[in-house]
């Protein structure tokens, strides 16, 4: 077996010629560089981690199904830790609950002002790398995926939904700092469990940071059932 650097970003493991075994490292929008790794021979694995870890910057990331236990195995063999734990959830819909929060369609310019007043708010805290990995980089939004809360005509909460697989995704909720604890990711929450219910959606989905208490206890409070869960894991 040998390993070959295809490119830039990918290896291969070959046994004559023949790939049984495939890495690559691709950055996310926060500009953390995350590692796969998909091998048809368990003997691959190893010998792929090998090539690509010391031709790479740390700290390194990837993502596996606390399920897959044998995936675990071979990045916690190759020295990956686990960071974090990050629960799969389905919440039931229904009638949105009445509100004093008013929430409605964003226009694109006041939520890309939102958006960058929330990113710089979590990046002087948690840090953005605690936020979902999907989100796009700043200042690139699509309205249509996003409703916002207000507070005398100012945006104050956003929370964004996108359709993955067969279900729709609950990928983030967000509220200025200077306006959390007045009910306003409850009523954001309520207002997207009742716009998909009104569709005829009966269940979404989110994944939600096992540390995030305020997180958790809010998607508990509409009937949020853990299905699952993914580690996060890092090699420093």
């Amino acid at each position: 077996m040998c390993v070959a650097r295809v490119s830039r970003s990918c290896w291969h493991a070959l046994d004559d010629d023949r790939v049984i075994g495939r890495g690559e490292v691709s950055r996310r929008p926060d500009g953390r560089p995350f590692l796969s790794i998909d091998v048809w021979r368990d003997d691959a694995f190893a010998r792929l981690a090998e090539a690509m870890l010391p031709a790479l910057p740390r700290p390194l990331y990837t993502m596996v199904d606390e399920r897959e236990a044998g995936l675990t195995s071979h990045w916690r063999a190759a020295g990956f830790s686990v960071r974090r734990r990050e629960w799969d959830c389905l919440i039931p819909t229904g009638p949105a609950e009445p509100s004093d929060v008013p929430v409605i369609s964003p226009e694109e310019e006041p939520l890309s002002e939102l958006d960058r007043v929330i990113r710089e708010e979590v990046e002087a805290t948690v840090g953005w790398q605690e936020m979902p990995a999907e989100l796009v980089g700043p200042g690139v939004v699509d309205p249509s995926k996003y409703a916002v809360a207000t507070n005398s005509g100012r945006y104050v909460g956003l929370i964004r939904v996108t359709q993955v697989q067969r279900l729709p995704r609950i990928g983030l909720i967000a509220v200025r700092a200077d306006e959390r604890r007045r009910g306003v990711a409850r009523a954001l929450l309520g207002h997207a469990l009742g716009s998909l219910h009104e569709r005829g959606i009966e269940t979404a989905s989110a994944e939600l940071n096992e540390s995030n208490a305020a997180a958790l206890a809010l998607f508990d409070g509409f009937g949020a059932r853990r299905v699952g869960s993914n580690l996060e894991l890092v090699l420093r």
